[in-house]
């Protein structure tokens, strides 16, 4: 038998789980799943034959260690916070290591260690970042053998709600980690590369400058900017490339919205309110409007962002039930992104019959025997409930696939790597397929990049 050890059992394993179990005869697994609460292991994994649930806390080394020591690999769903004390016991029992989350400074400091051992530290083999490295660098790779030079190279992902289950005026519900949404494209400015000049956009200005999309069959969607473009620049083989621009999607109409927020302050993560816990939906509201001795909440919130009355996004913000009196938040000392996440939850959670959807949407714009051309890949999966999300699948599947693909020695380059060369990418896309993740290409006239939208 192969011992498999999942740290972390969140709402990410669903697809994970499953795919390692179904795999459990026929390839020798044994699967350990560890983590300080098992609840949804326990209600996904119905004391399957081959597989053991362990209460863990992660801070306990010892136990850890033990833990790690009898596994032939580990596969990391913990916050990505964590994963660096993994990742050094993993060096120090010599055991390879799976993760979706980015590579960390730290992570990337083990590089030698985890060479000098032989070692395949797999990271980044989630949706975005996973599956957006993978798909683009097979199009990337396959335009340069032919002899192409890449000029453009656009990529946009979005966590949404199915069609199906899009009930409310934001055209938005929770399918990750809320807090993630809620502090998205904080801490400076978002940058990318148009037409050779380096852009910068402020987080104050992040919401109001989008480019718009359309997707065959599910409509038109926004994009506002990643916060570093250029992150992949080297990896992805591109310092030369004119256009460099990645971007998250929402719903149009959401990101104006959103500013709202943004410009409020309610966003902001950095300290905290006081006396939180005494306060209704309406004072948090309030605390970030000036003072006045006649005009409303309502009244000063419109005139303060300049809302008319019969605006989409005042109905949006009422369906918040922000100006609630009644309600209260149940948070001490929290910070205003907190609180508002407190809020959201109540409006975006997903009911247990919702279903997600992961869009994914690149351009890639290349020169080729002195004519410029250009390839839309888009990619559209959705979740079956609340359990087996899009989100989860997208996750899950190249996780637990790469892991078998190391154990079987089919990936073999050792290191602190992400999935972007042939050796993982090839099979791994191939085999999604069978799971209908698939990308969809075309041939467009090449547009280049659109200064007006952006």
């Amino acid at each position: 038998m192969r011992n498999i050890l999942v740290i972390g059992s969140g709402k990410s394993t669903s697809y994970l789980f499953q795919y390692l179990v179904d795999k459990s005869k026929a390839e020798h697994l044994k699967i350990t799943v560890a983590d300080i609460q098992l609840d949804l292991a326990k209600k996904l994994l119905q004391n399957h034959p081959e597989v053991n649930l362990i209460t863990l806390d992660i801070f306990d080394q010892s136990h850890r260690r033990r833990l790690i020591q009898a596994s032939d690999i580990v596969i990391s769903m913990l916050p990505a916070r964590f994963h660096i004390e993994i990742a050094k016991d993993c060096i120090l029992l010599n055991k390879h290591l799976v993760t979706a989350s980015y590579v960390s400074p730290e992570m990337e400091a083990l590089q030698q260690d985890v060479k000098q051992k032989g070692l395949i530290f797999m990271n980044e083999i989630g949706v975005d970042p996973g599956i957006d490295h993978m798909s683009a660098m097979q199009v990337i790779n396959r335009i340069r053998d032919k002899g192409g030079k890449m000029i453009l190279f656009e990529s946009f992902t979005g966590g949404l709600v199915a069609p199906e289950s899009d009930t409310n005026l934001w055209n938005y519900k929770f399918t990750w980690n809320p807090r993630n949404v809620v502090v998205a494209g904080q801490g400076g400015a978002a940058k990318f590369i148009q037409e050779n000049t380096f852009k910068y956009i402020p987080y104050h200005r992040l919401f109001r400058r989008t480019e718009f999309l359309e997707v065959e069959g599910y409509g038109r969607f926004e994009v506002y900017a990643n916060r570093d473009s250029l992150k992949y620049q080297s990896a992805y083989g591109l310092d030369n490339i004119s256009t460099l621009y990645r971007g998250t999607m929402r719903r149009v109409g959401f990101s104006r919205a959103w500013n709202m927020f943004v410009q409020l302050g309610m966003t902001d993560d950095s300290y905290t309110i006081e006396d939180s816990e005494q306060m209704s939906y309406r004072d948090f509201v309030n605390a970030f409007l000036p003072y006045s001795p006649s005009d409303s909440v309502e009244l000063k919130f419109r005139h303060q962002l300049k809302i008319d009355q019969d605006d989409i996004v005042w109905d949006k913000l009422l369906e918040l039930d922000l100006f609630n009196a009644d309600k209260k938040i149940p948070l001490k000392q929290a910070t205003p992104a907190e609180i508002l996440q407190y809020i959201l939850s109540k409006s975006w959670t997903l009911k247990p019959e919702d279903k997600d959807m992961i869009v994914m949407y690149h351009k890639f714009g290349y020169e080729l025997e002195g004519k410029k051309h250009q390839i839309d890949a888009t990619m559209v999966t959705l979740g079956n409930d609340q359990t087996y999300t899009a989100m989860a699948k997208t996750v899950g599947l190249p996780v637990a696939m790469a892991t078998l693909a190391i154990l079987n020695k089919s990936i073999t380059t050792p290191g602190v790597q992400i999935p972007i060369t042939k050796e993982v990418y090839t099979p791994i896309l191939k085999e999604l397929e069978q799971y209908n993740i698939r990308f969809q290409e075309k041939e467009v006239p090449y547009l280049g990049y659109n200064p007006l939208n952006i």
